[in-house]
C-alpha cells in the first residue's frame, strides 16, 4: 500500500469509536481470533467488562459502523482460507503514525473513555509492555503533542484524568481543568491582621477567631483531598487489575474447552 497521509481523521460517533477499539484490542489480545467476524465483533461491541457505556448494538449496526469505518480507511473486509464469513481488521497503522504501546493507549480510551494514568496503565497492559508510569506519561504526552489525548490538569499531578479526543463536538467530552485543591500551601502571615478597635461596650470581634483557624481547616482538607484521591485511584487499579485476571482466566477456560 502506498504512503498515506497520517492523522487526518479526527472525530468518530460512539459506536465506530467501539468497533474500532474492539479491533485493535483484540488484535493484541486474541490473535488466533483476528480478524472478527460480524458476529464476534457485535459481542466485543456488548462485553461487560472494560467497556463503558455498556452497550447492546446489534449486528445490523455494527455492520453499519464496519462499513462506515471502510469508507475511511480505518477497517477492511477479509476472506480467510475456509472462511465462508467474512471478517474485518482495522487499518489504523495506516492511518496513524502512533507506536505499538500508543495503539494500545488508544485502544483503550476508546472502549472505556476518561480514566486515570494508573488505572489505564494496568488495562493497557493487556494490549502493551508500558514499564512504567513515567514510560505512560511520555507515550501520553506525545498523543498529547499530536492532539489526540486530552488531560484535565498535568500528566505529572495527581488524581489528573486523561481521555481521548475523538469526540464529535456535540457531545461535548472536552475535559476542564480540574478544581483541585492546591499543592501549595496556604500562606499564613507571622502576625495575623489587627481588627479595628471596637467601641466601648461592644462584643469581641467574631472574625479573628475564624482568621486564627482558616489555615489549620485548609491544611485538614487539603490532606483529606489527597487521601481520597490515593484511596480512589488504588480502588481503580485494583478493579482493572481484577478485570485484567478475569479475561485471562476466561481466554485459559475457552482454551482448555472447560
Amino acid at each position: 500500500m502506498t504512503d498515506e497521509v497520517k492523522n487526518e481523521i479526527r472525530q468518530l460517533t460512539r459506536i465506530q469509536r467501539r468497533v474500532v477499539g474492539v479491533l485493535m484490542e483484540k488484535a493484541f489480545t486474541t490473535p488466533e481470533q483476528y480478524p472478527l467476524t460480524l458476529k464476534a465483533t457485535t459481542t466485543g461491541c456488548n462485553q461487560k467488562n472494560n467497556r463503558d457505556p455498556l452497550s447492546e448494538y446489534t449486528e445490523d449496526q455494527v455492520a453499519d459502523a464496519l462499513e462506515q469505518l471502510r469508507q475511511l480507511g480505518l477497517v477492511a473486509e477479509v476472506f480467510t482460507d475456509g472462511g465462508r464469513a467474512a471478517r474485518y481488521r482495522h487499518y489504523m497503522r495506516h492511518k496513524f503514525d502512533f507506536n505499538e504501546a500508543q495503539f494500545a493507549i488508544i485502544a483503550e480510551l476508546l472502549l472505556r473513555g476518561r480514566q486515570q494514568p494508573g488505572e489505564l496503565r494496568t488495562r493497557v497492559s493487556r494490549m502493551a509492555k508500558i514499564e512504567s508510569q513515567d514510560q505512560l506519561k511520555l507515550e501520553l504526552q506525545a498523543l498529547q503533542e499530536k492532539g489526540f489525548v486530552q488531560a484535565n490538569g498535568p500528566l505529572e499531578r495527581r488524581g489528573v484524568d486523561v481521555d481521548h479526543t475523538f469526540y464529535l463536538p456535540k457531545e461535548g467530552h472536552v475535559l476542564e481543568p480540574a478544581s483541585l485543591i492546591p499543592d501549595a500551601q496556604v500562606p499564613v502571615s507571622a502576625e495575623p491582621p489587627r481588627a479595628a478597635m471596637p467601641p466601648s461596650g461592644a462584643h469581641d470581634v467574631v472574625p479573628n477567631r475564624v482568621a486564627s483557624t482558616a489555615a489549620p481547616q485548609a491544611d485538614g482538607l487539603r490532606v483529606l483531598a489527597e487521601q481520597v484521591r490515593d484511596l480512589t485511584e488504588q480502588v481503580r487499579s485494583l478493579t482493572a487489575a481484577t478485570e485484567s485476571l478475569e479475561q485471562r482466566l476466561h481466554r485459559i477456560e475457552r482454551d482448555l474447552g472447560i
